[in-house]
């Protein structure tokens, strides 16, 4: 089986190969080291012995190295990320968080030892923009905020670092599509990173409720961001709001076994047949299954396996529309977008295993190939 990789995605080879050498640990996150000689990958920082460069490859992220075969080291953990950034990646937010409406340029990441090209890579990656536009949409989120609330428009745009009413408009109408004196009522998807027990989740929230929560290291999610922005027609902003305050504490509880039904309100935006199929997954109990088949039966549309499995990797709301209850009519898991790793834990966990298999789920993904 061949694996594609976007190689343009990872650092110069020589700069990969010293990170490994030197346990660089501002390299964690930003590439994945695989040994092909024990079929296991690590982290750059990793503290055990340093394979020889001939029997090493590199990878963008973990699924990568997963879909290639490959099992996350015992040792160094490189899966057991629990949604946190990389320490450089942390100082760099709580930099932008002392003062959000300042202005962080080249030479103020390399005063912190940060490599702009590493955090530009970093930030493509996990939030599809660069740092500058992260930080740019941060200030305009707050800015937006304080226009709500009936502030000056000239006050808003110099506290956020302009030094021009017309420059502020030009910045604000290029995030949201509109200037700011029209902006008072204007909503927009803020998206914040959360913590999971596997793996790191996107999450966005309009005013109205939560539209996506997704594994970050998901290869379609870029995909699902543009078909999201295109469906519900409002900008993309960093930041928090009630909805991701609401999901966040739930997601808590879900995955301490302690809830079983979500409550935060969804904005499910699809065509006509992916919101029959999506509602429908919202039915199943949890600790419960659904074969395909009777899925399609179920919304009216009876041998429309295929089309069905479609909208189940189309599902924008990963765990909350439970697309992981659905399984083959002979029991057998299938396909599922986040991998069939986090499948298996997802149900294990809804089943009430004392601890969800996901180390078995790894093994048996290895020994399918």
């Amino acid at each position: 089986m061949i694996y594609l990789v976007d190689m343009s995605a990872l650092p110069k080879p020589t700069s990969m190969a010293r990170a490994m050498l030197d346990r660089d640990a501002t390299y964690d996150g930003v590439f994945f080291v695989a040994v092909r000689t024990t079929s296991i990958f690590c982290r750059p920082s990793c503290p055990g012995r340093k394979p020889r460069p001939r029997n090493v490859e590199y990878f963008p992220s973990a699924r990568e190295a997963l879909l290639a075969g490959y099992r996350p080291c015992k040792r160094c953990r490189p899966m057991d990320t629990d949604g946190r950034p990389p320490a450089w990646v942390e100082r760099l937010f709580a930099r932008v968080e002392a003062d959000p409406t300042s202005r962080l340029h080249d030479q103020d990441l390399r005063s912190m030892s940060i490599d702009p090209s590493r955090a530009r890579r970093f930030f493509n990656k996990q939030y599809g923009m660069t740092f500058q536009a992260y930080h740019r949409s941060r200030r305009m989120g707050l800015a937006l905020a304080q226009i709500r609330r009936g502030a000056d428009l000239t006050d808003v745009g110099l506290r956020h670092g302009y030094d021009s009413a017309s420059g502020f408009r030009e910045a604000f109408e290029k995030t949201f599509g509109k200037p700011p004196g029209r902006a008072r009522t204007a909503d927009c998807i803020v998206t914040a990173w959360l913590t999971s027990p596997i793996g790191p989740l996107l999450v966005a929230a309009t005013n109205e409720g939560l539209c996506l929560l997704e594994f970050t290291d998901r290869r379609a999610i870029e995909t699902q961001i543009r078909t999201l922005r295109r469906r519900i027609e409002r900008p993309v902003v960093p930041g928090k709001n009630r909805h991701i305050d609401g999901i966040t504490a739930e997601l808590d509880r879900y995955f301490s076994g302690k809830l079983e039904r979500f409550k935060t309100p969804l904005v499910i935006a699809g065509t006509p047949f992916q919101e029959a199929v999506w509602r429908r997954l919202l039915e199943i109990p949890y600790g419960k299954t659904l074969s395909y088949d009777r899925l399609a039966r179920d919304i009216g549309h009876a041998g429309a396996q295929r089309a069905v499995g479609r909208a189940n990797g189309d599902n924008r709301i990963a765990i909350v529309i439970p697309c992981h209850r659905v399984i083959r009519a002979d029991g057998s898991l299938s396909g599922y977008g986040g991998g069939v790793w986090r499948k298996q834990f997802l149900l294990d966990l809804e089943r009430g295993e004392s601890e969800p298999q996901m180390a078995l789920a790894f093994e048996g993904r290895r020994a399918r190939r």
